[in-house]
């Protein structure tokens, strides 16, 4: 049963006030604890907020401190993944790496435009190069196809990528399987994931199609404010794969 809507009030009356004066990120035993006014912070499932790395904590803690009045999970996307990799990645390890698989099987960068021609020209030129990287840095070539029909991708190259993904710890798979979604790509996923790309540089190009778009037909409000989320997301990203290195 789908829950029902409610209005911006009643949201706002669900989110918790902050009940902490101070957020920060502390050594302890197997890593570097997020602790609110000194106690170490809690995950949903009521595990530890315990991170690999003392920048990652800092992270973390940076979301917690900058909130106000009230705790808005929404403006906390590190630590939405960090409860994810704590909570849920261990247990389902091989099966997110399927899921990053199944980004691979239909990336989003195999599918050209068949027009315009000036929309297959920016694709080629910018989606191309990620395609010869893969191959070169992934050993996974990938089949280029023109429209939106399925094209079936090598199962050697599907596999690779299966393979890549489960050999990396909980937290750097966690922030794979978002950045695959996020973008569309496990392509892109893992240029960012491997400091290729930036975050910014990354979503731009899954978006590439939707910006062609936007400047032929003009920006859509509800539409640009989605976009500018999504965004944040990817620079978080950005930030959370290069505190894990």
């Amino acid at each position: 049963m789908s829950r029902p809507p409610s209005s911006a009030a009643n949201h706002i009356k669900e989110r918790p006030r902050r009940f902490y004066k101070a957020a920060a990120g502390a050594p302890v035993e197997g890593g570097f604890a997020v602790q609110l006014d000194g106690r170490t912070a809690k995950t949903p499932a009521n595990g530890k907020l315990v991170v690999p790395t003392e920048s990652l904590a800092r992270l973390l803690a940076e979301e917690w401190e900058a909130q106000v009045e009230l705790i808005d999970a929404g403006a906390m996307p590190a630590t939405r993944l960090a409860f994810t990799a704590i909570d849920r990645t261990p247990s389902h390890h091989e099966a997110v790496a399927r899921q990053v698989a199944a980004y691979a099987g239909s990336d989003l960068i195999c599918y050209f435009a068949e027009g315009p021609p000036s929309l297959l020209a920016r694709q080629l030129e910018q989606w191309g190069p990620w395609l010869d990287w893969a191959e070169r840095e992934l050993g996974t070539p990938f089949v280029r196809c023109t429209g939106v029909t399925h094209q079936a991708q090598p199962s050697e190259s599907v596999g690779r990528i299966e393979v890549l993904a489960d050999e990396l710890d909980d937290f750097s798979l966690s922030g794979l399987a978002f950045a695959a979604g996020l973008l569309g790509s496990a392509v892109l996923a893992l240029a960012l994931q491997r400091g290729a790309l930036t975050g910014e540089d990354a979503f731009a190009l899954s978006r590439l199609d939707e910006a062609f778009q936007v400047e032929r037909w003009g920006v859509d409000e509800e539409a640009a404010a989605q976009v500018a989320g999504r965004l944040v997301e990817a620079k978080m990203l950005e930030r959370w794969f290069a505190a894990l290195r």
